[in-house]
C-alpha cells in the first residue's frame, strides 16, 4: 500500500507557519516515516504533483499567480487545509486592502527606494485589487488558526488526518500545550 502524500504551499505571508513546521524538529523524521512529502519549500520539487492526499497552505491569495496556484492545487489535493491565519482571514497581508495596486507599488518600489526607484514592468505577478483567504476561491476542507500556529498544534492536526480521522481544535490544542 503507499504511503499518503503530503505537501505544503507558501502563498502571501511572512512564512511564520512553515517555521512552525520545522519547530517540530525531531517529528519531521517521524512524520517522514508515516507520509511522502511530495511538495514543500523545504523540498526540491519544482512542479506540484498529483493525487495529493493532504495539501497545508500558509498564506493569502494576493497575486494572478497566487490564484493560478491555488486552483491548481485544490484540483490536485484531497483534503486542503488553511493553515494559519493569512490562509483563513487574510490577516496581515490583507492590511493592504485599503489602498489600491498602484499606491502600493508606489511606496513599495518608488518612496521606500533610494537607487534605481521605479516599479518594475516585469518580473512581478499581478497584484489583485484585494488580498483574499483562501475559501474566497477555493474549497477549505480543515482549517489550522493561529499566527504562526504552535508546532505541536501542526503536529496533532496532521498526525491525526494520517491516521484518517477529522482533528478537533480546542482552546488547548489551538494554543499550544
Amino acid at each position: 500500500m503507499s504511503r499518503p502524500k503530503l505537501a505544503t504551499l507558501w502563498l502571501d505571508g511572512c512564512s511564520g507557519c512553515h517555521m512552525s513546521i520545522l519547530d517540530m524538529d525531531h517529528r519531521l523524521l517521524e512524520l517522514a516515516e508515516h507520509a511522502d512529502i511530495v511538495y514543500s519549500p523545504i523540498v526540491d520539487t519544482k512542479e506540484f504533483p498529483e493525487d495529493v492526499d493532504i495539501t497545508l497552505v500558509e498564506g493569502a491569495i494576493s497575486t494572478d499567480e497566487d490564484v493560478a496556484k491555488i486552483k491548481l492545487v485544490r484540483s490536485r489535493t484531497k483534503i486542503l487545509v488553511s493553515l494559519g491565519d493569512c490562509a483563513a482571514t487574510g490577516n496581515i497581508p490583507s492590511m493592504r486592502n485599503s489602498f489600491s495596486t498602484d499606491e502600493v507599488l508606489e511606496r513599495t518600489f518608488v518612496e521606500n527606494t533610494t537607487t534605481n526607484s521605479q516599479v518594475p514592468d516585469e518580473g512581478l505577478p499581478k497584484l489583485l485589487d484585494t488580498v483574499i483567504p483562501l475559501h474566497h476561491l477555493v474549497k477549505v476542507d480543515l482549517t489550522i488558526p493561529g499566527c504562526p500556529p504552535p508546532a505541536d498544534v501542526i503536529w496533532e492536526f496532521v498526525t491525526t488526518l494520517l491516521k484518517g480521522k477529522t482533528p478537533e481544535l480546542t482552546i488547548k490544542t489551538r494554543f499550544g500545550k
